[in-house]
Parts: structure tokens; C-alpha cells; sequence
């Protein structure tokens, strides 16, 4: 059955009923409860600081920095945005590179010596933004995620430059790795470890709350819980596979006392896709038997087993580290499972299942990780795609304990003051709300700066909006 738009199930029972007919177990409250007593508006204290509703916003990966890796005004723009909407736990707002060859694009910010005020800027920025808007700041909690691209390195232009942990026998054709030489030596992988310590120094200087050590989505973190062929300290078991959160972990709070430390899971993960015969999304081969490099898979490479990324959380608890974001999949290899979407990336495959039901199955797997490690603060993702139907899915999830916050990815971007519009009692404004045209994610994959096209009207007036007209054109034929 072809996906059903969201934005044409406009009563609870369609909604209801769609969602059983796809096979999409959502938890939804038939009523939307607006203002302050909206389960959204309840307050949440964490390590003794309250924040005063349930909405965060998601880290992403910017690609309108300058060629330094410091911010530029479209930067800016963003971050004062995430300040006006009304979301007290701020996740980073953007996935900032220990260093420059860790970089996902030529774009991305790297946070060094040069170019920490431009961050710490972006910080003050988004911290003014919510003071002007909401009369305080001080219940506010602000994340950056630091992280290394591995497999997926841009650094220097649109040409991949990967760093790998071990030869995957899928990824490696699709990502450019024919040899040995792309893998990261244990030598290589301490002297990250130091990148990653004062990367944290440098974030605590410019006024962070937190950071996050960036474990999802394929990127370096993520590969080393899936290097179960790699051989010494960094592989194999789950005590070595695990090591480099522990040694990073280490190194931080040796280089930044006090400094809180948050952790971004991709809790599940699948094999690859790609587009099979009639462009519709299929598995990839493997002739290896059980799929064993999907952290949190059942072997098959598309179900999940949660006795690994159970014993991660419990490892993080034994960390002290109480901030957790579940998330799933990769962008760049299963995007269907990380970001549902009506409309997939024009370099993507047409969707195998209704988006729905990816965004049930994150929730699940939210849901029972939060079950398992109830002590732990727990974000959730993938809210976007329900659109019209995000206040109420988002509340009965908390309501239920299901998840401590609900995450804004995409929506924080063309429609940032939705937490603020519901925690006021206004109804939402249908013509922002994100449809997820994926827009976002094709506009920087062909070489333009990140942002809404379809909504943002700063976007939609630029030149680039045209250019993107073009290349979809161009994708569709």
C-alpha cells in the first residue's frame, strides 16, 4: 500500500485506523492538551536542575560553516532560532568535529583554539534569543555534540575521505574503502581519544552544560560498537568494543571537571539498503551467514535484539552519565529507519514501509530501553514525521514514561517555535509544519547550505531554492 500522506488523517479515528492497517503501534491521546497542563508542560529535574517542559532539540549536522569550521550567520540564524522555541533541553543543536579530518563536509564546524568563540557566540546567541523572548534563561540545559565522521569524512570537499575501524564487506565499495590503509591504528585511535578531551575543554570554556560523545548514525562512535572482527584493545568483545567510550570518558573529565557528559545511541541498527529492481528499498546481500555488524540487531540485518545496547546503558549509568538520546539507523546507509519520511533524499530509494512504522519502532525501542534503565534521562527521536499528530503521540509517550523528552529534529527547523506555540495554548501553524520532503538533506548532499527550502521562506527566496528545484527535477527523471 502506497503511504497515505499525514496531513490527510485530520480525525483520530483515520488516524487510528491508518496506523493499524500499516501496522504502525503508536501510543496517541485523542486530545491534544495545550497550555500548561499539557503533560509536555510538566516540568523535569535533572542533577538538580529543573527544566520547566519536556521538548528538546536534536543535534544535526550543519553544513553552513565556514571553511575553518567556525560558524557563519546562516549558523547564527539557527541558533537563535533554537533559543525562540521554547525547548529547555538544547542536544547540541549542531554535530561539532574534534578535528578538521573528522569532518562530515566541508562545512561542518570543528571546535579548536581558533574557532571556540565563534561557538561560544552560538551559545550566547541562542541563550539571548530565549531570554527575549521568554524572560529567563535559567532553566536552560545546552549540549554540544563532538564528534569524529569516520566512514563518512568530507573534510576538504564533496570527495570522501574515510577513516574506518575494520573492512566491512558491504560499506566498504559504497564508501570508498579498497584497502587496509583507511583503518584507524589503536596508536591512531589514542591520540582521537586526546582530540576528543580537549574538544571537551574547550566547550566547557565556552559555557556548555554538557557534551555529548556522539555514538550513532554510522559515525565513528557508532562503528565502534558494531567492530566485532577488529582485533585488539578497540574489538571483538563488548568490553573492547566499548573502550572507546570509557577511555574518552576518562580523558574528559580529566581535561574538563565538571562537565556533564551526555551519549547520542544509535540503540539499533540494520544492514545497508538500496534501491532493488523497482527503486523500492531492499536489504543487501550478505553471504556471511548472521549480519553481525548492526549494534543492536538480531542477526537477520533487519530485526533487533536490545541485550547489547542494554548492557551499554548500564555501562553508562556505571559512568555516572545520566543523559541519554536514543536514535537508530544511519542517514547514509538505511535512512528509511533513522528518518522516517514521506519523500526520500533524491540520492535515496523509494520507502519499503509506511514511515510510520519506523517512527512505532523507535518509540518501542525508546520505550523499552527507558523500561530496563528507568533512572536514566531519556530523549527520544523521530517525532517529526507525525506532523499534525506530534502533540499527541509526544504526550502520551511521556505521560506513560515511555521517554523523559521528546526530540525535534527536522521540525526545529521549519517550524522551531512549535514547543512554544503548544506550551502557550495556540494552535499549531499547519503551513510550518515540517512534511518532510527531505529537502533538508538534499539541498547540502548537492552542495548548498543546510536549512528548510520548502517552509523557511529565508530559504525559499535564495538562490539556491532554484537550484534545488533543478536537481529534483533531475532526480525524478
Amino acid at each position: 500500500m502506497k503511504p497515505k500522506a499525514v496531513a490527510q488523517l485530520r480525525t483520530y479515528a483515520q488516524f487510528k485506523r491508518y496506523c493499524k492497517a500499516v501496522g504502525a503501534d503508536l501510543p496517541v491521546d485523542e486530545n491534544a492538551v495545550f497550555g500548561a497542563e499539557s503533560p509536555l508542560a510538566q516540568p523535569y529535574v535533572y542533577r538538580n536542575h529543573e527544566l520547566s517542559n519536556r521538548f528538546a532539540v536534536l543535534p544535526m549536522e550543519g553544513w553552513d560553516g565556514n571553511a575553518d569550521g567556525g560558524p557563519t550567520d546562516l549558523t547564527l540564524r539557527r541558533w537563535r532560532r533554537f533559543g525562540q522555541s521554547g525547548a529547555k533541553l538544547i542536544w547540541g543543536g549542531e554535530a561539532v568535529a574534534v578535528r578538521h579530518d573528522g569532518r562530515a563536509n566541508a562545512r561542518q564546524l570543528v571546535i579548536n583554539e581558533a574557532t571556540v568563540a565563534g561557538i561560544a557566540a552560538l551559545r550566547e546567541a541562542l541563550v539571548g534569543a530565549h531570554q527575549e523572548r521568554f524572560g529567563t534563561d535559567d532553566d536552560l540545559l545546552i549540549g554540544l555534540q563532538l564528534t569524529h565522521s569516520g566512514r563518512f569524512c568530507r573534510p576538504n570537499s564533496a570527495k570522501l575521505e574515510p577513516v574506518v575501524l575494520y573492512r566491512h564487506p558491504l560499506l566498504d565499495d559504497k564508501f570508498a574503502v579498497d584497502d587496509d590503509s583507511y583503518v584507524m591504528t589503536d596508536a591512531e585511535i589514542e591520540m582521537l581519544i586526546d582530540d576528543f578531551g580537549d574538544a571537551a575543554a574547550l566547550a566547557q570554556m565556552a559555557g556548555f552544560d554538557f557534551i555529548d560523545i556522539k555514538h550513532c548514525h554510522g559515525y565513528l562512535g557508532h562503528e565502534f560498537l558494531s567492530a566485532v572482527d577488529r582485533p585488539g584493545r578497540y574489538g571483538g568483545s563488548f568490553e573492547n568494543r566499548s573502550r572507546f567510550l570509557r577511555d574518552t570518558v576518562e580523558r574528559i573529565r580529566g581535561r574538563a571537571p565538571g562537565l556533564d557528559i551526555g551519549v547520542r545511541l544509535s540503540a539499533v541498527d540494520w544492514i545497508p539498503f538500496q534501491a532493488g529492481a523497482d527503486q523500492v528499498g531492499e536489504p543487501a546481500r550478505f553471504n556471511g551467514g548472521d549480519y553481525p555488524y548492526a549494534f543492536g540487531g538480531d542477526g537477520s540485518g533487519i530485526g533487533y535484539d536490545l541485550s547489547e545496547p542494554r548492557k551499554f546503558l548500564a555501562l553508562l549509568q556505571a559512568l555516572d552519565i545520566q543523559l541519554v538520546c536514543i536514535t537508530v539507523g544511519s542517514p547514509y546507509y538505511n535512512f528509511h529507519i533513522q528518518r522516517p519520511a514521506l519523500f526520500p533524499p533524491s540520492d535515496g530509494y523509494t520507502l519499503p514501509e509506511d514511515p510510520l512504522v519506523g517512527v512505532a519502532r523507535q518509540i518501542k525501542v525508546t520505550a523499552a530501553l527507558k523500561a530496563s534503565c528507568p533512572d536514566l534521562t531519556i530523549v527520544g527521536s523521530g517525532y517529526s514525521y507525525l506532523q499534525d499528530w506530534l502533540p499527541h503521540v509526544a504526550q502520551a509517550t511521556v505521560s506513560a514514561g515511555m521517554a523523559d523528552f521528546v526530540g525535534l529534529g527536522r521540525m526545529a527547523l521549519s517550524y522551531p517555535e512549535l514547543p512554544a506555540d503548544l506550551l502557550a495554548g495556540k494552535s499549531l501553524d499547519r503551513k510550518r509544519i515540517c512534511r518532510t520532503f527531505s529537502d533538508c538533506t538534499t539541498a547540502p548532499r548537492n552542495g548548498m547550505v543546510s536549512g528548510c527550502y520548502p517552509l523557511d521562506e529565508f530559504y525559499k527566496s535564495s538562490a539556491a531554492y532554484e537550484r534545488l528545484v533543478a536537481v529534483k527535477k533531475e532526480a525524478a527523471r
